[in-house]
């Protein structure tokens, strides 16, 4: 691919990111995506072959970006395994709740299980950060089975959070002990 080539698809990712962060993942049609980056309806096509290959290209922005966020959270590996999941755990919530077009398209069940451009190979590693935390906070249980069901737990959090659901029905004005909760569900309390 010559570099104009690159830089319009580039240009094309960059018009799918800012419209998903805009509008939301509804809105992110071919023609739309095209027309935002100046290009014709069809250009698209020369770079992404089908819809589903650029939605991939623009989750992946998504996922590299929490993937950057998470390691920040994480750090040099100083805490303990539950304050690291602590802190990945509102950096997940926060990252879904400040860009929710985004993280609703990063979890689209088309794109992961179509695996256009890698985008599992993006996301399995954020996992695999969850797994050996949660391995190292609770030896002897399946962690993977743990982790996802922690991760489940988030993601719920995440999606009633973000339609107002749990604040109606709890009262809180920050998901803060939800977050808590879920990780004493998953982990045990604190202090054990």
């Amino acid at each position: 691919m010559n570099d104009e080539g690159t830089g319009l698809r580039a240009r094309l990712i960059e018009a799918g990111v800012d419209l998903v962060t805009t509008e939301g993942a509804h809105a992110l049609s071919l023609r739309e995506i095209a027309r935002r980056a100046g290009v014709s309806h069809g250009a698209p096509r020369r770079y992404f072959p089908t819809h589903l290959e650029l939605l991939s290209a623009i989750a992946r922005r998504g996922f590299a970006e929490l993937a950057e966020r998470a390691t920040t959270a994480v750090g040099d590996g100083g805490a303990s395994p539950r304050a690291q999941l602590a802190s990945l755990g509102r950096v997940y919530l926060d990252f879904a709740l400040g860009n929710r077009g985004m993280y609703e398209l990063m979890f689209r069940h088309d794109l992961l299980e179509s695996d256009r451009l890698g985008l599992r190979d993006t996301s399995l590693p954020l996992f695999g950060v969850l797994v050996d935390l949660v391995g190292r906070a609770r030896p002897g249980v399946d962690a993977r089975a743990v982790a996802g069901s922690l991760w489940a737990n988030l993601h719920g959090i995440a999606q009633l959070w973000g339609w107002g659901s749990l604040q109606l029905a709890t009262g809180a004005v920050d998901f803060a002990p939800l977050l808590r909760t879920a990780l004493d569900a998953h982990l045990g309390p604190e202090d054990q």
